[in-house]
């Protein structure tokens, strides 16, 4: 920190009042170029730091975004008082409504996904199950509701089931040749 001091220039104001300043002394018609900006700058402050040229440049910037200084082909100038002032980027928030101050809100919805309801007989059963221990291993299956007779599957020689994997090839039929 002690060699921050020793480096920084005594009785120095904030780059941005320097600028402003400069651009207002200069008085130029279609604002101020960077160079006759640092050259103000040079001659009335005198003692600058070295990086006095990537200072200025930088805080040009950074004036140039908040709205500051407008640059007009290549010139600084301050924006006047009925300039509109600028916009940060993205979408601009919505309007909000004007509300009385006597008027009665109601209380904002929550933030996020809204809980399931809650089922009692799953609560009884977790209640009752409390104090067992878990069964180890895969759980049973769930019992299938009854299929009625439209959708179940004829029993006239059809399988009832299918069977697990791939089905078997089916085996060609031997051609008799009794003609």
């Amino acid at each position: 920190m002690a060699t921050e001091e020793v480096c920084k220039p005594p009785n120095l104001p904030p780059y941005p009042e320097m600028i402003l300043a400069a651009i207002e002394a200069l008085n130029e018609k279609e604002g101020s170029n960077k160079s006759a900006i640092s050259k103000y700058i040079e001659s009335s402050y005198g003692e600058l730091p070295q990086s006095h040229s990537s200072l200025l440049t930088a805080h040009l910037a950074r004036m140039k975004e908040s709205g500051e200084l407008l640059l007009v082909k290549n010139n600084y100038l301050k924006p006047g008082p009925e300039a509109p002032p600028k916009r940060g980027r993205g979408r601009p928030p919505k309007p909000k409504p004007v509300v009385p101050p006597d008027a009665v809100l109601p209380p904002p919805r929550p933030r996020g996904r809204p809980p399931k309801p809650k089922d009692p007989l799953a609560a009884a059963v977790a209640k009752v199950n409390k104090g067992l221990p878990r069964a180890r291993g895969r759980p049973p299956k769930k019992a299938r509701p009854a299929v009625s007779a439209a959708a179940a599957p004829a029993s006239d020689g059809a399988p009832a089931k299918r069977g697990r994997g791939r089905p078997p090839k089916p085996k060609p039929v031997a051609a008799n040749d009794e003609a």
